[in-house]
């Protein structure tokens, strides 16, 4: 007896699952599209949406500049040495500004610093590297701010979810494993999108740190080298 009851019980959970999936399939192809199962998370998916639509825009706006930034000439340093060496500071200076890269523009703080004290010339330096260094860092808090709150905010979706499913429950009376198996079957949607959505800009974040730590990498090597440079005997 008791079987009969857990199999009718069973039965009926998937009928109230199965009737919540035909409801939301608009096409009645007897499968639910992405954007069909989106809708059943309800109004707080256009939210989610929207944090997935600046996660993707500062991503793709911040990769662009990071990698323009820590695109250099390799014989860039080169062209440096052989102007300064030479003696030709003026020469070394129009060549660093009028290339437009983050590393050129530290260098052409130390060329104008030219004939100052070392530790002179390397502070100045050091002071446009940081400043380049917020520019490369610019817009990366939004990122960390869609991971931080679209879990939240999914979670949040469900939450209110089952705060309505339970009301709608206290209201007409029935507290049956069918009547809120449908209810939560759609309710877990904008958990699993914000998780998803926290994860991609949580990824996307620390990729394109690790791509500032390279071009910042990149900064310091040219900046040593420019030091070591300065240390040559001229010709």
């Amino acid at each position: 007896m008791i079987y009969l009851l857990q199999t009718d019980t069973a039965k009926q959970i998937a009928a109230n699952v199965n009737s919540a999936i035909n409801l939301a399939d608009k096409n009645q192809d007897g499968h639910l599209s992405f954007f069909e199962m989106m809708n059943m998370g309800g109004w707080l998916m256009y939210p989610l949406f929207g944090l997935l639509f600046l996660a993707i825009f500062f991503f793709a706006e911040r990769l662009i500049a990071i990698r323009k930034a820590g695109a250099l000439d390799v014989n860039f340093m080169n062209h440096i040495r052989d102007h300064i060496v030479s003696g030709n500071v003026s020469a070394a200076r129009s060549f660093a500004k009028n290339t437009n890269n983050p590393v050129a523009r530290i260098i052409d703080k130390g060329i104008q610093r030219i004939g100052k004290p070392i530790d002179i010339i390397e502070d100045s330096m050091e002071n446009v590297g940081k400043l380049e260094l917020y520019g490369l860092e610019k817009n990366l808090s939004v990122l960390s701010l869609v991971y931080g709150i679209a879990p939240m905010l999914g979670f949040l979706g469900t939450i209110i979810g089952m705060l309505q499913l339970f009301y709608n429950i206290s209201s007409t009376g029935e507290f049956t494993p069918a009547s809120i198996a449908g209810g939560i079957y759609t309710k877990m949607i904008t958990s699993a999108a914000g998780l998803i959505i926290g994860m991609l800009a949580y990824i996307g974040y620390n990729f394109l740190n690790s791509q500032i730590a390279k071009v910042t990498n990149k900064m310091e090597a040219s900046a040593a080298e420019f030091m070591d440079i300065l240390q040559e005997p001229t010709r």
